[in-house]
C-alpha cells in the first residue's frame, strides 16, 4: 500500500511541476513570437520578388526538449487504446516553435528582415528501455535575406 501511495504522489508531483514548466515555456514562446513577428518566414525555395539588393546567409535554431515522466506514462496508457497522443503533441509543438524562434533571433541579430526556404528537421534521442522516446530535437534552418546599404 505504501508503494502505491509513493507512486501516485510522484505522478501527481510530476504532473503539477511538468504542467507549470510547460505553461511557462508556452508563455515565453508567445512573448518572443510577438517580439520577432516583423521577421517573415517562408518555406518556399525562392525569395519573394524584392526591390532592393540583399545579402544572404544561413541561419539556424536548435532545441532539445525532454519528455517528463508523467507524459511518458500518459502516452504509454494511450497506446493501449490508440488514438492521438496529446502528451507528445505539445512536446513537438514547443520544440518546433522554440527552434523557429531561435532561428529568427539569429536572423534578427544579423539585421535580416526575411527568412526563406525554412526547413525543420526532427529527431528523437535518448531512447530508453523498449525504445521509448526520451527527448526530441528540432533543428530549424533557412536563408536569411539581409538588406544591403546601397
Amino acid at each position: 500500500m505504501f508503494d502505491i501511495v509513493v507512486f501516485l504522489s510522484l505522478i501527481t508531483l510530476g504532473y503539477i511541476f511538468g504542467r507549470i514548466a510547460e505553461t511557462r515555456h508556452f508563455k515565453s514562446i508567445a512573448l518572443r513570437e510577438q517580439q520577432l513577428r516583423s521577421i517573415l518566414c517562408f518555406s518556399e525555395r525562392l525569395p519573394p520578388p524584392l526591390s532592393e539588393p540583399v545579402e544572404t546567409t544561413l541561419v539556424a535554431g536548435n532545441v532539445v526538449i525532454s519528455v517528463d515522466y508523467f507524459k511518458r506514462i500518459a502516452a504509454s496508457l494511450r497506446s493501449l487504446i490508440g488514438g492521438r497522443v496529446t502528451a507528445y503533441e505539445t512536446l513537438i509543438e514547443r520544440a518546433r516553435r522554440e527552434a523557429i524562434l531561435r532561428m529568427k533571433q539569429e536572423a534578427s541579430n544579423l539585421g535580416a528582415t526575411t527568412v526563406c526556404n525554412v526547413k525543420l528537421e526532427t529527431a528523437s534521442i535518448t531512447k530508453g528501455k523498449k525504445q521509448q522516446i526520451g527527448s526530441v530535437e528540432v533543428y530549424a534552418y533557412g536563408t536569411a535575406l539581409i538588406p544591403t546599404q546601397s
